[in-house]
Formats: C-alpha cells, sequence, structure tokens
C-alpha cells in the first residue's frame, strides 16, 4: 500500500509537458486574372539577307586592301586592288588591234564602194566585186572581234578592283598583301547584308498544318501574290532575355517537310537598323498564337509538384490551407497559367509551400520589400 502510494506521488510531481507545434512563417500572391498572350517558341539562327562571298575573279598579286576589316561597306566600294599593269598591258594590246582591224574595214568598205557603179558597167569582172564583198566582210569580223577583245580586257582590267556588291559589313582579309590570288584561291573575304536579317527555324508539321488550316479557313490564301508566306508576326528573344525591339515577319516556307525530324524549315525577315544582330546569333523565335481571355495567374514558385500532380496551398481568411490540384498552361514570365478550384483573389503560398500542410494554419510575412526575394508578379511574355 505504501509502495502504490510513493509511485503515484512520484508521477504526479513530474507532469508530461506538451510542446506546441510552431505555425510555419511563409509568404502570399494573389490569384491573378488577367488575358494572357499564347507564343509558340523555336530556336533559331541568323544570317544576312545576302551572304557574299567576296573571290578574285582575275590572277595577280594582292596590292592594297582598301577597307577596315568588320566595318561597314556600301555598294560598289573598293574593297581589294590587283596589280594592274599585265591587265592595263592586254587592254592596249587589244585597243591595237582593234585599231589596226578598223583600218582594214575602211579600206574594204571603201573598194566595195568603188566597185559597185564599175560592176554594174561591167568595167570589171562580177568575180573582183564578189572578192571585194566578202574581203569586206571579213573585215567586219575582224573588227568584232577586235572589239570583243577590248571588252574583255577592259573586263579583267575592271575586275583587278574588287567592289562590293552590295551595302553591308565586311568580314576579315582571307589573304595578304603580296598574296598571288586567283579564280582558284578561295575567297578573300564576306559581305553580308545585315539589314533586314533573316531568322531560320524548324517548326513541327502538326503544328504548321494547324497553323495553314487557321489561314484558310479564315479565307486567306497560304502565299500572297508576291508568293511570300502568309504567317503570324515574329519576335525574337535575344540572349539576354530580352525581347528585340522590331517585329518581323515569315517570309518563306520550305515545300517539303524533313524526313527525318517531322519539322518544315521556315525563313523569317527582321529589320535590323541598329545593327544589333549579328549573323551566326542563336535566338528564341516565338509567334502570337491566340489570346487566352481571363486566364488565372499563380508565381511559378507556388506550385508543387507531387508525383507528377501539380498543386497549389490555398490559405483562407483564417490562414488555414487547403491543398488543391491545379493543371498547368501557359507560362508567362514568372507566373504561370493554371486550372482546377480556384478562384482570382484567393490568397496561396508563394513562398515557403514545402511548411504548408493541409488544414495547418501558416503565419502571413510582410510584402517583401523592394530587392528582396519573392514572389514577382505581371506578365512577361515568353515561354520557357
Amino acid at each position: 500500500m505504501l509502495v502504490g502510494v510513493a509511485v503515484l506521488l512520484c508521477s504526479c510531481s513530474k507532469p508530461e509537458e506538451i510542446r506546441a507545434v510552431p505555425v510555419p512563417d511563409v509568404r502570399l500572391a494573389m490569384i491573378e486574372q488577367r488575358d494572357v498572350p499564347v507564343y509558340r517558341e523555336w530556336v533559331g539562327t541568323l544570317e544576312g539577307d545576302v551572304n557574299a562571298a567576296i573571290s578574285a575573279q582575275v590572277g595577280g598579286y594582292l596590292l592594297s586592301r582598301d577597307y577596315s576589316e568588320g566595318g561597314k561597306v556600301t555598294k560598289g566600294q573598293v574593297l581589294f586592288r590587283i596589280q594592274p599593269a599585265t591587265f592595263e598591258v592586254a587592254l592596249a594590246n587589244a585597243k591595237a588591234q582593234l585599231t589596226e582591224a578598223l583600218a582594214r574595214k575602211g579600206k574594204t568598205a571603201s573598194d566595195v564602194q568603188r566597185y559597185r557603179p564599175l560592176a554594174k558597167t561591167q568595167a570589171i569582172s562580177q568575180q573582183e566585186f564578189d572578192d571585194a564583198v566578202q574581203a569586206d566582210l571579213a573585215a567586219d569580223a575582224k573588227v568584232q572581234a577586235a572589239q570583243a577583245s577590248v571588252d574583255s580586257a577592259q573586263l579583267n582590267l575592271g575586275f583587278a578592283t574588287i567592289r562590293s556588291p552590295v551595302d553591308g559589313i565586311a568580314g576579315l582579309a582571307q589573304a595578304q598583301l603580296g598574296d598571288l590570288v586567283g579564280p582558284g584561291s578561295g575567297q578573300l573575304t564576306t559581305v553580308v547584308k545585315t539589314d533586314p536579317m533573316r531568322v531560320y527555324f524548324s517548326v513541327d508539321q502538326k503544328l504548321m498544318t494547324a497553323l495553314q488550316e487557321k489561314t484558310l479557313a479564315a479565307g486567306q490564301e497560304l502565299r500572297g501574290a508576291g508568293g511570300e508566306y502568309q504567317g503570324p508576326t515574329l519576335e525574337l528573344i535575344l540572349a539576354s532575355g530580352s525581347v528585340y525591339a522590331f517585329k518581323g515577319r515569315v517570309r518563306h516556307v520550305n515545300n517539303q517537310v524533313d524526313v527525318k525530324s517531322g519539322t518544315v524549315r521556315v525563313v523569317g525577315e527582321l529589320p535590323n537598323p541598329q545593327g544589333l544582330l549579328s549573323p551566326g546569333m542563336f535566338v528564341r523565335t516565338r509567334a502570337l498564337m491566340t489570346t487566352q481571355k481571363d486566364a488565372l495567374l499563380v508565381p511559378q514558385s507556388a506550385l508543387l509538384d507531387v508525383q507528377g500532380r501539380h498543386m497549389l496551398a490555398l490559405v483562407d481568411a483564417e490562414n488555414k490551407v487547403s491543398i488543391r490540384p491545379v493543371e498547368l498552361g501557359e507560362a508567362s514570365g514568372p507566373l504561370r497559367v493554371v486550372t482546377g478550384s480556384i478562384r482570382a483573389g484567393e490568397r496561396v503560398v508563394a513562398e515557403g509551400i514545402q511548411k504548408a500542410r493541409d488544414g495547418g494554419t501558416v503565419h502571413p510575412l510582410p510584402a517583401a520589400e523592394k530587392g528582396e526575394p519573392g514572389p514577382v508578379g505581371g506578365l512577361g511574355g515568353g515561354k520557357p
């Protein structure tokens, strides 16, 4: 009896302490509702509208380079000069031969004019007159041949001065002064016309077919009167993440599908007046497909992936948590379109969602100060 009382007193002297579970701190964001543009994106590469390979058309020693590498050049501007002496001599010789041929032509033409009335009066034989006519025709042919030689020599002399065929940006010189260059020595440089610029990208044939059907359903032709493809407006997203200031258009669509990839090659065109775009750049090319009306958006950070299902932690007025499944839609910058049992204006956990438990309570922190990490509102425009 005494032992039982002692045990009872001992157990009552140290009551078990009950720990209170701390309420987790979280940051909240409001579910926004607005119209969201729906884009499709492709990785593209940029090329100049014209990519001219500059090569020597005649052989000779490179005398000078008359442009700044990487600088702007205009159509007709001198790029290189080849030693012209050989071509000047050839031109002088051709001109001398032309002068000789013209002199011979003058003699034969005079003979024909003089023999004609004599042949009519039979003062000379018909054979003599025919010989004079044939000699005049031969002399005329020699004049034409000599003139062609002069033209050829003048062309070769002109080719000794290599000029830019277009306005554009000249590349690095591939030959040094004093090098022996010619038609088989390879290109000397390149000139790229950079305004406008072309963007090349590949579109899945399923999407391409859907776009074409949409165009036809709207009563439009796939290609305009000039053969240009009727497609959506194009935008570029640069490597910095910014959207290029000028919009473009689809210029050409290839006439066949790549059987290996199931895609169609598309060529877009964009203005480049500031020279910001350069050939060879990789860019993200996007086109506005449609606009989703009254879409519901939440921060990307508010989404929780649970075994392939996406969840949101909604918080009511009493700071109670309700975990709800949602379906993902288009991305819009830091926000994501979602659908499910949610409404505009409801609060969701945007930071600390791993701490939230269905039916539990959370402690909302004040809105993040400027420069402090936190959910970002507003629309971007690119699909990641």
